[in-house]
Formats: C-alpha cells, sequence, structure tokens
C-alpha cells in the first residue's frame, strides 16, 4: 500500500507542477519522459532476466491464463454497457472510452481525433483512473478477489507501470502471466478504439 501511495503522490505532485507551469521548458520540450520510461522497462527486463524461475514460469503457465486478456476485455466491454444503461450516451462513446484499458496516451489522443475534446478528457480522466485504481486496490484485491485480480483491474498498465505492484503483491510467480496480459490488452487498445469510435 506504501509504494502505492508513493506512486500516486508523484503523479500528484507532477500534475500540480504542470498545471502551474513550475516545469522548466526545456525538460517539456525534450524527450525526458520516454528516456525514463525506456529505463523503467530496463530495470524491469533486468530483474526478470536474472530471476532463474522465470523461464519456467513461462514454461509452467496454466494453459487457462491464456484466456485472462479475453475476460478482461469482455468483462470491461460488458461494464462499459451497464454503464451506458444509466445515462443517455450513445453506447459506442462507453465501449471507446472503455476499450483504452487503463493505455490513457493512446486512447484518449485516438478518442479525441475521432470524437472531439470533450470524449478525448473522459477518456484520459477514466483511463487514469483505472491505472491509479489499480495501484492503490493491489492488496485489497489479492486479499478478496485473488492473485489475479489486480492484473485484470490493471488492463495494459500489467506489463509495464502497475507490473511491480502485481509483483509485490501477487507474487514473483505472476510477473509473466502480467506481461503477457498486459501485452496482449495493450495491441487490442488500437483496434478496438478505432472500431468503436467508427460507429
Amino acid at each position: 500500500m506504501k509504494g502505492s501511495i508513493i506512486i500516486v503522490s508523484f503523479f500528484i505532485v507532477g500534475t500540480i507542477l504542470g498545471l502551474y507551469g513550475l516545469i522548466p521548458s526545456f525538460i517539456l520540450e525534450s524527450n525526458l519522459s520516454y528516456y525514463a520510461l525506456c529505463g523503467l522497462m530496463f530495470c524491469v527486463g533486468i530483474s526478470i532476466g536474472c530471476n532463474p524461475s522465470t523461464i519456467k514460469n513461462f514454461k509452467t503457465l496454466d494453459p487457462r491464463i491464456a484466456l485472462l486478456p479475453l475476460m478482461t476485455i469482455v468483462g470491461t466491454l460488458f461494464g462499459c454497457i451497464v454503464a451506458c444503461i444509466f445515462t443517455g450516451r450513445p453506447f459506442a462513446d462507453y465501449l471507446a472510452i472503455g476499450s483504452g484499458f487503463g493505455y490513457y496516451s493512446l486512447s484518449s489522443i485516438f478518442i479525441t481525433e475521432y470524437k472531439g475534446a470533450e470524449l478525448g478528457t473522459i477518456a484520459l480522466l477514466s483511463n487514469i483512473t483505472r491505472e491509479i485504481i489499480a495501484l492503490l486496490s493491489a492488496p485489497f484485491l489479492v486479499k478478496y478477489f485473488g492473485k489475479l485480480a489486480p492484473i485484470s483491474v490493471g488492463g495494459a498498465t500489467t506489463m509495464d507501470t502497475t507490473l511491480p505492484i502485481i509483483t509485490q503483491y501477487s507474487g514473483q510467480q505472476f510477473v509473466i502471466t502480467s506481461i503477457y496480459h498486459g501485452f496482449l490488452v495493450d495491441l487490442s487498445v488500437p483496434f478496438l478504439v478505432s472500431f468503436f469510435c467508427s460507429l
């Protein structure tokens, strides 16, 4: 829980600094965030590669786990349809927003392009909220719903930003499952978002 709060605190501080223009322009104009993400992924790769049980876990991956990304996608879209029932907005808008699966940077750009800035902003906030919920509620999800629950809630983020939290609370044996899940859900985002935006 402490790790989740630290991560979310950094997000909040960054938002406040950006909002009040306290970040130097040379940082905003550079690719620093891209290199930071590359560095993070490099460190994750090293931690996975140095673990001798990683390959063993991949080889012994339960075939039923292969359905986890599909279940995450279906469950999210079903939730969007249920939410749509209580409002007057077109169901395609809800499905497009839900199809971001936490991948806010890509999905919000797609939705803004197709449907306008208002829906793009809603998509951005919705997907950031999904990631924050995954970060903050991981220990509770594991306790009450099982070790796969934070992976499903994390959506497309389970191979990068939420991976350390999932590893901490679900266990090292779920690293490969988390990366596999994140990769496939991530891959579906541009296709599903584009499809639902075109309806």
